[in-house]
């Protein structure tokens, strides 16, 4: 799913330019202490799986689930205070949020939706903020 998710923000998000990343790149970037070279760029990961209450019939095993997932969106501030980069947040946060929130990858039960979104760092020249998201999907187990 997370490869889904990337390639529907490279996609439908033109201000990333295509620089939408996975969990091993972010890793890569927190081991080495370096920022990304370019402007923006975007990591997907994911984040929690959570049940809901199962529901048991004659010969099948179902329950609702949610999965989420994380977009995590660096931006290298070349001012002193960040203003750039808070000048851009919103649309910026707003075309993410629209190519993710009620779209569906692969075969999922429901549509992502919007969870929430926080400032994660301020710090070094880059300014992150995380947006996360969650789908709703179902487990069907048939009982032998």
């Amino acid at each position: 799913m997370i490869e889904a998710v990337i390639a529907q923000l490279k996609a439908e998000v033109p201000f990333l330019q295509g620089r939408v990343e996975g969990a091993l790149d972010l890793a890569n970037l927190i081991n080495t202490r370096k920022l990304s070279p370019y402007g923006t760029i975007a990591h997907v990961i994911p984040l929690t799986l959570r049940g809901g209450a199962p529901d048991a019939a004659t010969g099948i095993f179902r329950q609702s689930f949610d999965k989420s997932i994380s977009v995590l969106i660096s931006i290298r501030t070349n001012d002193r205070n960040g203003k750039k980069a808070l000048a851009d947040l919103d649309p910026n946060l707003r075309a993410i949020i629209d190519a993710i929130a009620g779209w569906a990858p692969n075969d999922e039960v429901g549509v992502f939706r919007l969870v929430s979104g926080r400032v994660v760092s301020m710090t070094h020249g880059a300014f992150i903020y995380q947006i996360d998201f969650a789908i709703q999907d179902q487990l069907r187990i048939a009982n032998a």
